[in-house]
């Protein structure tokens, strides 16, 4: 049985959760960043997809 390989997102925060609406702040620290210039890397899922939608104004993405 071959693994089928997921693609993976790399994720930066490039702006702050200041003053944005709480649920934005939550969502940030739901995709792994906690502060500005943070840089996780996600599965590319509907899910994350779905985080990434929310916050775009708030960080940069970029396929891996």
């Amino acid at each position: 049985m071959t693994a089928k390989k997921t693609k993976k997102l790399r994720i930066t925060q490039v702006r702050s959760t200041i003053g944005r609406k709480k649920d934005q702040g939550a969502t940030i620290r739901a995709l792994g960043l906690k502060r500005i210039n943070d840089v996780v890397e996600q599965d590319d899922t509907p899910v994350i997809r779905g985080m990434i939608f929310k916050v775009k104004h708030l960080i940069e993405v970029e396929e891996i």
